[in-house]
């Protein structure tokens, strides 16, 4: 279904500033929380419910007129590329969210050069047009694996999304700018980086920008902070969920306290704060939200 009419993008509200929507499309079983009790050779005995679930989310912007970025893992793709197909159909952009959701600093630079293709091939190769956006599993990013932007670069991305500039025990690089800037690489080369969207509170950096924080955060918190970081600091949001989170239903997987409440905690109320939030708040693509972009780009070489 091709659907060619979209609300407008900017309110008064948002001092004319149009934020990213964008959702990491894989299965519950897939994320890095559960890696230490399910095996990736493992990954096919599970039920899936990607489809229904990333389904569920087309039928909610549509209903609202919004477009968002699906960044898609290659592993998905590959056994639903009629799903790629029709997030592609119904509008909305497709991005690369790697093949295998691995840690990319537990990942060689071959493996990920060579599982990075793979999953850009298979979405290339689903919607016949090139895909430019990348997204880390887990935003795994981070000093260690910074050589990763080369190879992104390299393979033709034009933009990640995978740096996260908060202190975590899995990601980020605390110090990082928060806002959409290029990163130098070698040889002079480029790569735009559109952070997940972060509210400065003094010297603290607080989380806003979707996941497990826009479920365990009062909604008040989320889009106070998304429209300040529009009319005061007259900047874009990157906001973010994955298809999952709005499925309450989905099988519970015995993992560590802290890994189950990150993954299910307030899951029946996160559709209803989705649409909550697409009624109070404007958002398109990442890279039409970059095209609207009107602040001078900051070129940091880490």
């Amino acid at each position: 279904m091709n659907v060619s009419h979209e609300k407008p993008d900017v309110s008064p509200r948002s001092n004319g500033v149009i934020n990213a929507l964008s959702f990491d499309v894989e299965d519950y079983y897939h994320v890095s929380a559960f890696a230490n009790v399910i095996n990736r050779g493992q990954w096919d005995e599970y039920p899936s419910r990607v489809v229904e679930n990333t389904k569920r989310i087309l039928d909610v912007l549509d209903q609202f007129g919004t477009r968002a970025t699906f960044f898609v893992l290659g592993w998905v793709a590959e056994r639903r590329p009629a799903l790629v197909q029709e997030i592609h159909a119904r509008g909305h952009e497709v991005a690369c969210h790697g093949y295998s959701h691995q840690l990319i600093y537990n990942q060689t630079p071959e493996v990920f050069r060579q599982e990075t293709r793979q999953s850009q091939q298979i979405l290339e190769d689903a919607i016949g047009n090139p895909i430019r956006g990348y997204r880390a599993a887990s935003y795994s990013i981070t000093r260690r694996s910074l050589w990763a932007l080369d190879i992104l670069h390299d393979l033709g991305f034009r933009y990640d999304s995978s740096i996260f500039p908060v202190r975590h025990d899995r990601y980020g690089i605390p110090g990082a700018p928060r806002f959409p800037h290029n990163i130098v690489l070698g040889g002079g080369k480029k790569i735009l980086e559109f952070p997940v969207s972060t509210l400065k509170l003094g010297s603290y950096r607080l989380p806003v920008g979707g996941g497990g924080y826009f479920r365990i955060f009062p909604y008040s918190v989320i889009a106070y902070a998304i429209s300040s970081l529009n009319k005061n600091e007259r900047q874009p949001a990157m906001f973010y969920l994955h298809p999952w989170e709005l499925d309450p239903d989905q099988p519970r997987i015995q993992a560590g306290l802290l890994s189950r409440f990150r993954h299910y905690h307030n899951l029946g109320k996160c559709e209803q704060r989705l649409r909550k939030l697409l009624r109070d708040i404007p958002f398109t693509t990442v890279t039409k939200a970059l095209e609207r972009y009107n602040q001078p780009l900051v070129n940091i070489t880490y």
